[in-house]
């Protein structure tokens, strides 16, 4: 039992692992008043985007005082260091190239303006909303694969910041939070195309609003005075393509990237009752096969009996 209360004694009386106590120490102090600070802050934000950036500035400031914690702790170690960490930095670059690539995609996206929470991205093959971004991934709300649409499939997908540095990244909701939109009618051959374009026109203008237009128009010029683009055509519009089937129009439109789906809706649900009522004028076009009948065949069948003799 002495032999014990010796060790105990002389272990404490070293220096080092009295550094490594009082670290171990400081980093779980600073761990708790991390989750603390977050906790206490979230309670009183509503804003779901106050809540996270509040979460994320508590967090990075808690690191950053581990970081000088430590830093002042083993501050008379430090260049003992130097030479050890001389000749394990190209070892532990090329391990660990992947995490660092990471961390080196987190900080572009941080200060690049790549994309940010919220926004919907096609990143790494993968298109969603972005619902948090790490140091070292990028978490996105799957939207697709075998859901029609822009619609969520329910998977939380993980992609490697370092993804930003390897293949292109499309961001449907930055600087100008609308996409170009299409839809093709096809008419009938003989329906009244003057009195189709009308129609078209008139529900195309119900349902893509002035409002929503004005809106688009607001971000556009903010396109154009940050880079350098063409004055774009914002208004809805429709134009008209003859095929050797039927008379093709096709509506374009500016819609918020949120709500491609219920436009959509809306004018094809609006379409077919102003064609309805036009009772036969404008008729929508279909894929039809028309049987030919075949010819009438006269078949005579001649029956030869030829007899040979023995």
């Amino acid at each position: 039992m002495a032999q014990l209360i010796e060790l105990i004694q002389s272990l404490y009386r070293d220096p080092m692992l009295i550094k490594f106590t009082f670290a171990i120490v400081g980093i779980i102090t600073i761990s708790f008043l991390i989750r603390f600070f977050q906790y206490s802050l979230t309670r009183y934000l509503k804003d779901s985007d106050g809540r996270y950036y509040a979460r994320k500035l508590v967090a990075f400031l808690g690191y950053l005082a581990g970081f000088v914690f430590i830093t002042i702790v083993f501050k008379d170690r430090l260049g003992g260091l130097t030479v050890a960490v001389g000749v394990a930095s190209a070892g532990i670059t090329f391990a660990l190239q992947e995490v660092i690539s990471s961390i080196a995609g987190w900080i572009a996206i941080s200060f690049g303006d790549f994309y940010k929470p919220g926004d919907r991205v096609q990143l790494g093959g993968i298109k969603g909303d972005v619902i948090d971004i790490g140091i070292l991934r990028t978490t996105v709300m799957e939207l697709g694969e075998w859901v029609d649409s822009d619609l969520y499939t329910g998977r939380i997908v993980r992609i490697a910041n370092s993804f930003v540095f390897k293949e292109p990244v499309f961001n449907y909701s930055g600087d100008f939070p609308f996409l170009w939109d299409e839809i093709k009618i096809p008419v009938k051959y003989g329906s009244n195309p003057q009195l189709a374009r009308e129609i078209l026109d008139r529900v195309l203008n119900e349902v893509v609003s002035e409002e929503i237009v004005l809106s688009a128009k607001k971000y556009w010029q903010k396109m154009l005075k940050k880079y350098l683009i063409e004055n774009a055509k914002i208004e809805p519009r429709v134009t008209l393509f003859l095929t050797d089937n039927w008379m093709e129009f096709t509506l374009r439109y500016v819609v918020n990237y949120k709500q491609r789906r219920s436009i959509k809706d809306q004018l094809f649900t609006q379409i077919l009752d102003a064609f309805t009522k036009t009772q036969g004028q404008v008729s929508i076009a279909s894929t039809t096969v028309h049987l030919v009948e075949s010819p009438v065949f006269d078949v005579r069948l001649r029956n030869d009996h030829s007899h040979s003799s023995l």
